[in-house]
Parts: structure tokens; sequence; C-alpha cells
């Protein structure tokens, strides 16, 4: 959807599609009608929109075509296997992976320049804009590391780690004013990290060096792992990802869901992530046990920073 206006992006998929998964229904629900169709040659993995732009993301390749009727066809640029359709789409930049895996190209829609971040070694997995386009963060297959770039010069502002072991990353979010991130993966941890006080965006970021750092004067000792010296979440909290097909199952049910079409995996998706203000968020699940958690950051009793969770609700199943 369109911020709040009446244009919805839709774009079929489930095991009985209303529209071919290659083709894009700008839907306006003011005027109960389709505004745009766009038909594309292979299937859509995701669609991003605004007021100007709208950006599509193909298993090899992202299009972005002018917000006007009929569309005006704007850059095509390869990437490597999507089929997540990574891609972030800001006012005056889009963000999505390079043509090597772990790679990301950022696109001035002004002026189609392109730049190529060297992310990660290996491929991308989640990747998110800050509200205002200033701040990128990024997440690989392998689940350990966020790195966090300012997207006017490419500059690398941080490394985040999840963890040590290897995860699944659900999401990465950063909150509207750009102070925190917050990530979820198959472990059920949903992770509240620092983000550095940037002030002018083209300089070095400034933190505070103590914050996050788990294992103090440990981490300054020469030659020690890195992960004695990173950066990792100041607050974390459980949340709910179990998976209802599975559960369906090994409970006997006839009912239990296949693999779902258009899904890389074929599984529902969990552990979704939305700011809903500077401290509160939501994870999302979807599945026959869909349901909604919602987190608050706050000052625990020891007067350190916490997450806890405010309040739930199943929206689907029983």
């Amino acid at each position: 959807m369109l911020d709040r206006t009446n244009y919805v992006a839709l774009v079929g998929g489930g095991k009985q599609p209303k529209f071919p998964q290659n083709k894009l229904i700008i839907w306006d629900d003011g005027k109960q009608k389709v505004a745009i169709t766009l038909e594309l040659r292979t299937q859509v993995y995701r669609v991003r929109l605004s007021r100007s732009k709208i950006v599509i993301a193909l298993q090899n390749s992202i299009h972005i075509y002018e917000f006007c009727s009929p569309p005006n066809k704007l850059f095509v640029f390869e990437t490597a296997d999507n089929q997540r359709g990574l891609c972030c789409l800001g006012t005056n930049i889009v963000a999505f992976p390079g043509q090597t895996p772990g790679k990301v190209q950022l696109v001035e829609l002004g002026t189609g320049n392109v730049s190529i971040l060297p992310a990660h070694d290996t491929a991308l997995r989640a990747m998110d804009l800050s509200a205002d386009g200033e701040v990128l963060a990024t997440a690989s297959e392998k689940g350990t590391l966020v790195k966090v770039f300012s997207t006017s010069n490419c500059a690398k502002i941080a490394e985040l780690r999840r963890g040590v072991d290897p995860a699944t990353v659900f999401s990465i979010k950063i909150s509207p004013d750009n102070s925190f991130l917050a990530a979820t993966s198959d472990k059920s941890t949903l992770h509240i990290f620092d983000l550095p006080k940037v002030t002018v965006l083209d300089s070095k970021a400034s933190s505070d060096p103590s914050i996050g750092h788990k294992w103090g004067f440990l981490g300054k000792i020469p030659f020690m792992p890195r992960a004695f010296s990173d950066t990792y979440s100041f607050a974390s909290v459980r949340f709910e990802s179990s998976d209802s097909s599975s559960t369906a199952s090994e409970s006997g049910s006839s009912s239990a869901m296949g693999p779902i079409p258009g899904l890389p995996d074929g599984r529902p998706v969990k552990g979704l992530i939305g700011w809903l203000d500077e401290l509160t968020l939501v994870v999302v699940g979807t599945g026959r046990d869909g349901r909604w958690e919602r987190f608050v950051i706050m000052a625990g009793e020891d007067g350190k920073r916490c997450c806890g969770r405010e309040s739930w609700k199943r929206y689907l199943g029983r």
C-alpha cells in the first residue's frame, strides 16, 4: 500500500491466485478500479511504491517505473538470485542486491548513478532503509552480523552482532528516529540495538564506546576473537515463531498447510517487524496461527533499558 493513499499493489499468489504471478495490478480503492497494470516476463517477488516511482523485484532483476498511467520504464538492473524480493525504496534512492551475492547496489533515482556496497561474504537475507533514506542495514544468510551503512558516502558506520551461532534472520528494521535497530531470527528472539548517533552522515559516526560491548575490557585485549569486541544488543526478548503447519501435522490434523506457492521456502512468514513510534514496535507472524505481538522499550527495575511484551493478539485461527 502506498502510504495512506487509495493505491494498493496486488500480485497473484497462493494455491488459487486471482492474478498471474508475473502480473502487477495497482488498485485504486477510492475509485474501485484498476489504475495500472504491468506484465513482467517472470514472477514478481516484491513491489515498492512511492508517490513518483514503482519498483518491482524479479528473481534476477529490478525494474523501476515512473508512477503514472501508462507507467514509464526508467531503469532495469541485474541482480544476484533474489527470490526474497529484497529491495528498499526511499525518496531519492533505491537499494537492492548486487550482481554478486553479498553486495548491495545503491541507485540515485534522479541520476541513475550506482554505488556498490561490499556488505557481506554470503548472500543477503534481509535489508532495511531508514525513513529518511540516510541509513541502510543489511543481514546475510549466515545471520550473525547486521551491518549498517551511511547512504551518503557508502561508509560502514556499525557492525551489530546478533549472536555467534548462524541463524536465519527473519526481519531487520530501523526505528523512525534512527536511534535503534530491531532484528528477529529463527532463534525466536527479538534483539534491540543502539545505532550510532550520527550528526553529519558523511563524517564518522560517534557513539559511546561502552554501549553494547558485552565483554567489557576483554574486547580491548589484542588478538582476542572479534566476538569479544563486537557490539551486541542492549535488550532481547522472546517472540512467538512456532510453525503452525508443523504443529498441525504433528497433531495428526488433516488440514496441515502444504508449501505456500511464491515463497522461497514455502513456509508462513514469521517475525516481521514494524515500528509504531520511537519506543514501540510490533512483530507479526503469518500462517494458521497468525498473530501480532506488541513490544515496548523501557527502563527496568535496575535502571537499565529492557524490552518487554506489552500485548498480543491472534488474528487468524482459533
